[in-house]
């Protein structure tokens, strides 16, 4: 596995669990004009995610996915005090308009930064998959906590309650990570093959120089006494 500290550019896949397996090439000069949009409407070019400094950006599926859910579920849980002291921003991106923004945040607890880009202009130019492929040995998600059955009754549920009934994003988009800055230099990127292909956190957070391990287990904790 290559150290920390050097540039990554090729594609880490859960099926293999190495770094190294297929070279993706990114590009972030064909996406830094593009505009993301925050909880307010707001535009910024995603460049700015970037330019200043070390930045692991997340994209995920649509918002009513309950993998993509139960994935930011555990970002919501990587402490502020660890990203500062590795000087590197984490930011969410989806695919929905931004008033789906705020509803998910308050279903998660997600405190970082997160903004969308609704006309998918970033997953399309980076090339992200728009369908799935699964092989027999794919790995299941650490973070997916929920069976298929369940999390699917869920994610209709909280369709057929939100204020604004959609899909909150493109069904068949698939996600992925990069970890990019300052500038437009490119350590690392992942791009799903399927909805339970995200990174583990801890290894993006390593790749991106955090010495913290967190544990995301839903294992209750003992306590020895």
């Amino acid at each position: 596995m290559a150290e920390v500290g050097s540039p990554i550019t090729r594609q880490v896949t859960t099926e293999h669990r190495e770094i190294g397996t297929t070279s993706v090439d990114i590009r972030l000069e064909d996406v830094e004009d593009c505009l993301i949009y925050d909880r307010q409407g707001v535009a910024t070019p995603f460049k700015k995610l970037y330019q200043d400094r070390k930045s692991i950006i997340i994209f995920v599926r649509n918002f009513l996915c309950y993998i993509c859910k139960e994935y930011v579920d555990d970002l919501s849980k990587v402490p502020r005090d660890t990203l500062q002291g590795a000087n590197i921003r984490l930011v969410v991106i989806g695919q929905s308009a931004h008033h789906h923004i705020e509803p998910f945040c308050s279903l998660t607890g997600y405190p970082h930064e997160i903004y969308v880009d609704p006309e998918r202009c970033i997953y399309q130019k980076l090339g992200m998959k728009r369908e799935e492929t699964f092989t027999d040995s794919a790995h299941r998600s650490p973070h997916v906590k929920s069976g298929i059955f369940m999390g699917q009754v869920k994610s209709i549920w909280r369709a057929m309650t939100s204020p604004a009934f959609d899909f909150q994003g493109d069904l068949h988009q698939q996600g992925g990570a990069i970890i990019a800055g300052p500038g437009s230099r490119v350590h690392f990127s992942h791009f799903d093959m399927n909805r339970l292909d995200h990174m583990p956190i801890n290894w993006l957070l390593q790749l991106a120089g955090a010495q913290e391990t967190l544990d995301f287990s839903n294992k209750p904790k003992v306590i020895h006494v």
